[in-house]
């Protein structure tokens, strides 16, 4: 049926308004945002206020659209500068009669791309798709968005070359030039993108992204990293927040620094209590050693022999690093990490007598734990989001201890640190967390989590008022929601789709505790 001229009109000038009164609120400063970061929070111009989403199928991914979002490049001084890009894509709901709003999800990292993984998360969690658009993006710093350039993956290679653990002058001082010239490679290749790559500032972009939406309000999915980014979102902009869903959770409470001390020794307790015991158990297969005891001094000795004689095979290169980099990342998740990782090893003790099938997988666990991109974000977000302790005698006892203590991760302490040591000091405002004005928000974590290890996720979670926390036990995953705990699942969807909230804090079993 066609519409009169007059009831076209009217609707037409509704809706006119409607949009008029969001960008006008989109360029006001929004209450409590200044006193979260102590800085003046500036109008927001309105070219980018005013720019339409271009929705394209995505090339890798029809089920999704994508577009391009253009954004200040300092959203503090934002008509300085040229524009960044940040690639944005969308999933609509798949039943529209039901649809109950917008669901954003970021990446973890820093260097993670999310552009893409609203397919994988919807094809996980179908009742959420069914509800939600479920939208995503790679932030400032990655994948199709606009990047910094440090190092070719030829020039990267110094950068793990030898054996962290070293504890001679010559060897650490190897490792701090190597460190000061990756963070001076980043800053003469980037051309003055490096101070704007910040958690703070992605937030703000994540909040024009809404607004072009047209979403009032968005409910939040993060795991890893992305708790912060969803976090500083919360503090920033709470009142532009429905539900929020924090999964396996870094330290936002605090500083970067004092979040990236505490990994060695999560790391080090998923391996010797969850990883070791998980492959002594399967010694008829792997032979790696019946005992806990014989699987982690067959897994030292195969380290020593490497520090003699690295492996070298065409582009595979696999020595002390490498293989504390490859073991790091495979325990991550026990369902495929651990198997991953037990074949790996079995490969390295008998390279040319490995299968195919061995090489291969050593291959992925052991020559692509890291790469150029990836630590590029990772560094400038992490070395700009909040100060570092700038003295590099510090950090060379640091090292020596978590070394002595928790090694698989520890002996990477000073290349790591001293990046960021020798980092320009961070302009970046800082961001008080406190949950305030914020709906109750529901976090996640298990409570052998290598990377986001429960202690930080407790710590943060007090820091956050209001929120509710899910502690998985008999678990270290890395990552909880969507998955196969039963537990999990019925939480976090009784919430998102039903607005349930926990009357308190609560545990669920993992399924091989339960």
């Amino acid at each position: 049926m066609n519409e009169s001229v007059p009831s076209t009109r009217r609707r037409r000038g509704a809706l006119a308004t409607a949009v008029a009164a969001l960008l006008a609120a989109l360029s006001l400063p929004v209450t409590g945002a200044a006193a979260a970061t102590g800085a003046p929070v500036p109008p927001v111009p309105s070219r980018y206020t005013q720019q339409r989403l271009a929705w394209q199928p995505c090339a890798e991914a029809p089920e999704l659209e994508c577009a391009t979002m253009a954004v200040p490049r300092d959203w503090h001084h934002p008509k300085r500068g040229p524009d960044l890009s940040v690639a944005v894509s969308r999933h609509r709901a798949d039943d529209p009669a039901k649809r109950r709003g917008t669901l954003l999800m970021a990446a973890g990292g820093p260097g993670g791309a999310g552009l893409l993984r609203p397919g994988s998360f919807v094809r996980a969690a179908p009742a959420v798709g069914a509800a939600y658009d479920v939208v995503g993006f790679d932030q400032r710093g990655v994948g199709r968005s606009t990047r910094p350039v440090c190092q070719t993956p030829e020039e990267f290679q110094d950068f793990f070359a030898g054996d962290f653990r070293d504890d001679d002058p010559a060897a650490r001082a190897r490792v701090i030039d190597d460190s000061r010239r990756l963070g001076a490679d980043c800053a003469r290749r980037s051309g003055g993108l490096l101070p704007f790559l910040t958690t703070e500032q992605t937030v703000r972009d994540l909040d024009l992204f809404r607004a072009l939406l047209g979403e009032r309000r968005i409910t939040y999915y993060g795991p890893s990293y992305a708790t912060m980014i969803g976090a500083y979102y919360a503090t920033l902009f709470p009142r532009r927040v429905e539900r929020m869903v924090l999964d396996s959770n870094v330290g936002f409470d605090g500083s970067w620094e004092r979040f990236q001390l505490g990994q060695p020794m999560s790391f080090q307790r998923r391996f010797e209590e969850d990883f070791l015991p998980w492959l002594a158990a399967r010694d008829d297969t792997y032979h790696y050693g019946a005992t806990v005891a014989e699987a982690g001094a067959h897994w030292e000795r195969r380290r020593a022999a490497l520090h003699d004689g690295p492996l070298v095979d065409g582009a595979l290169t696999v020595g002390p690093n490498q293989l504390d980099n490859g073991t790091v990342q495979a325990v991550y998740r026990a369902s495929d990490g651990f198997p991953a990782l037990a074949t790996a090893l079995t490969a390295l003790d008998d390279w040319p007598g490995a299968s195919p099938t061995a090489r291969e997988t050593a291959r992925q666990v052991f020559g692509q734990y890291l790469s150029p991109g990836f630590l590029a974000e990772y560094f400038a977000v992490t070395c700009n989001d909040t100060p570092w302790t700038g003295d590099l005698d510090t950090w060379v006892a640091r090292g020596r201890e978590l070394t002595a203590r928790w090694p698989l991760a520890g002996a990477r302490t000073l290349a790591f640190a001293a990046v960021c040591a020798t980092w320009p000091a961070p302009t970046a405002p800082r961001v008080r967390v406190t949950g305030a004005g914020l709906p109750p928000t529901l976090m996640l974590n298990s409570v052998h989590d290598p990377a986001t290890y429960y202690e930080a996720a407790r710590s943060a979670h007090r820091a956050l008022r209001g929120s509710r926390l899910v502690t998985v036990t008999g678990s270290g995953d890395h990552g909880q929601y969507p998955g196969s705990n039963a537990c999990v699942r019925e939480v976090v969807e009784s919430y998102l789709l039903d607005g349930r909230v926990p009357a308190r804090d609560l545990s669920c079993p993992s399924p091989q505790s339960g």
